[in-house]
């Protein structure tokens, strides 16, 4: 690969090396198709807000957000003012929401970079104005609202009185309403969202009464989207769903019990690297550190240039499975920070650098971030979220 040297090079050039070695490909069909599926359930008039904080939840931030515009996504859902900017600085101009908090000294960044920000707190909205008259410019602004969740979001008792804070600001401009719920993943019993969902109406409900109206009203995730029609609103903020992977079990075996067609949803990434060594150890060989695996046979050891360091979870240690032409092969040893080290004795073959996949399909064989994450005692969010950034995500069709 080569790029430009920097600001000034004229002509000059340089050669990057380029890790070869380790990569995650990111699938253009899957994501399309995940997108429409999620499309054809809110239907055309509703705004598709495409959330990819954490990286796209590891997937490629701008690999991502490109993508999903290009399939017809209306907004992008961040974390942080970073990731904002990040995107803003790419060239795309499309809303962006920040979900998270941003910071009082960050705020004028923030409204600079014409970003819709979650607002909950009286010193952030009056920050806020401060800003506006600074920069002569506005802010636009989503209340978060408290239905129980108990994280982010100002209780519904105290809500008028923040949008009445908000709309005598001059600059400040109140565009949304939402909130966030607790538990709709983790339980077929969906009494608890149900309760949630009832407090956002009503929280909506008495700011149109005393005159407040808020154009966009958001609370849905991907499990709401899936399972409840009645929490679309005018738009609907979706995650996991868009990269393939459904939010949990509860949640398919929701829709079936609702006699609902389940999505076919597709994954999104693959993770690969390559075998760095081949090395034929002795029958009654320790192999790794702490010597917590030894040989029962003569094996032909593969090691792979992959660790916690990259996001590969130490709890795989002795337990997990690679894919190597097209054969599952034992990881033997410990998750080291670098260095895994699986046994490929069954599998005929194998060369130098031949690849090796973390997650994803090779042959008829597939591993699944879902997989992975029963091993470490997880979920699929966070096995795919904590993928180093900087590895390459490579567009595949």
């Amino acid at each position: 690969m080569w790029t430009r040297s920097g600001p000034g090079s004229g002509d000059r050039e340089r050669a990057v090396t380029t890790n070869y070695l380790q990569w995650v490909e990111v699938s253009r069909s899957a994501l399309s198709a995940n997108i429409g599926q999620f499309r054809g359930l809110i239907g055309p008039r509703r705004k598709l807000l495409a959330v990819v904080k954490a990286n796209a939840y590891g997937h490629g931030l701008l690999e991502i957000a490109r993508l999903a515009l290009g399939d017809g996504v209306d907004w992008l859902g961040v974390h942080s003012l970073e990731e904002g900017t990040a995107l803003r600085d790419a060239g795309i101009e499309a809303p962006i929401l920040v979900l998270g908090y941003v910071g009082l000294r960050d705020l004028e960044d923030a409204v600079a970079r014409d970003l819709r920000l979650i607002v909950y707190n009286t010193e952030t909205v009056d920050a806020l104005a401060r800003v506006c008259r600074k920069l002569g410019k506005p802010a636009i602004l989503h209340l978060k609202t408290e239905t129980g969740t108990h994280r982010q979001g100002v209780f519904p008792q105290r809500l008028f009185a923040l949008a009445s804070r908000i709309r005598r600001a001059p600059g400040l401009i109140l565009e949304g309403l939402s909130s966030h719920f607790a538990n709709i993943e983790d339980t077929t019993d969906h009494r608890y969202p149900q309760r949630q969902l009832q407090c956002f109406q009503q929280a909506s409900s008495a700011l149109e009464k005393r005159g407040v109206h808020v154009p966009i009203r958001h609370m849905s995730c991907t499990a709401s989207t899936i399972l409840f029609p009645d929490t679309y609103f005018n738009m609907v903020r979706v995650g996991i769903g868009l990269y393939g992977l459904w939010p949990s079990k509860e949640t398919y075996l929701s829709c079936l019990l609702q006699k609902r067609e389940p999505l076919s949803l597709l994954p999104v990434l693959s993770w690969k690297s390559r075998v760095a060594q081949l090395k034929a150890i002795p029958k009654d060989s320790f192999i790794g550190y702490g010597c917590t695996f030894r040989t029962t046979r003569k094996t032909m050891l593969a090691v792979v240039p992959v660790g916690y360091a990259e996001g590969y979870d130490r709890g795989f240690s002795n337990s997990a499975h690679v894919l190597i032409k097209g054969k599952r092969a034992p990881l033997i040893g410990r998750v080291a920070m670098d260095f895994i080290t699986v046994d490929a004795t069954d599998i005929p073959g194998v060369r130098i650098e031949e690849e090796v996949v973390l997650i994803g399909r090779s042959g008829k064989e597939r591993l699944t971030a879902e997989y992975l994450a029963s091993l470490a005692g997880t979920i699929s969010y966070e096995i795919v979220a904590r993928i180093n950034p900087s590895l390459r995500r490579v567009v595949v069709r």
